[in-house]
């Protein structure tokens, strides 16, 4: 989700004017999609310094949106900001995915149920869609992991509550982060009880209570799967 910038008169709204792209999308927004992107990818690992001089020069932005973007990204436990040393991407432990578990399992539960209330026709058949898309992986891959996420966030949308998409999409960045860093180590394996099938069936056929129990025995399957890659 993007954060809104509150402009106080002319000269504020100059500036959010020359943040802006063509194409409607801030400076610090892009900023933040690309840093998120490779903290949650493992492609800046844990511990990695987050320059903001180098950064800049790496993403081709100013300074200004490359900053803001990191101060986003240690609200949201990806970055840490260490006094007189620097912006460094947060460390990784098997109690973090223990936590994040018992947080999210409730939420997940809680958006299936109102998606199953909420969502429309074409929301239905896009979920179903993507659900489709893993039917032929065999493997616990980095794949596999994206269109999974990608279903989770379709299921976020589709609850209709933007607090709620908001905080879960949050959850998830820091779940996805885990997951890469697990998968990365070891050898693909068979996902046979990660499967979103139920949760998406159960949507499709309006039955909220149902779309609750599937998205956490999902969501219970994916934890026991990646702490045991841990």
């Amino acid at each position: 989700m993007r954060q809104g910038t509150e402009v106080n008169g002319a000269a504020d709204a100059a500036a959010v004017g020359r943040q802006r792209t063509a194409g409607g999308l801030r400076l610090v927004d892009q900023a933040y999609l690309r840093l998120r992107d490779d903290i949650v990818t493992v492609r800046f690992q844990p511990g990695d310094p987050l320059d903001e001089k180098a950064l800049s020069q790496q993403l081709g932005l100013g300074l200004t949106p490359v900053r803001d973007a990191l101060k986003r990204l240690t609200l949201e436990r990806l970055a840490v900001i260490y006094p007189r040393r620097g912006t460094f991407v947060t460390d990784i432990n098997i109690s973090d995915e223990r936590w994040l578990t018992e947080v999210r399992i409730e939420l997940e539960g809680l958006a299936a149920g109102l998606a199953a209330e909420r969502a429309t026709d074409e929301e239905c058949a896009a979920l179903t869609a993507l659900a489709g898309t893993l039917e032929d992986s065999s493997d616990l891959s980095l794949d596999y992991i994206t269109v999974d996420t990608e279903i989770h966030r379709a299921i976020y949308a589709a609850a209709h509550n933007p607090y709620l998409e908001t905080s879960l999409n949050q959850y998830a960045n820091l779940a996805l982060r885990i997951w890469h860093y697990g998968i990365q180590r070891m050898r693909p394996r068979t996902p046979r009880s990660c499967s979103q099938d139920e949760v998406v069936a159960a949507i499709r056929a309006r039955k909220p209570e149902a779309a609750r129990k599937a998205a956490q025995s999902h969501l219970l399957a994916f934890s026991a799967e990646v702490r045991s890659l841990l």
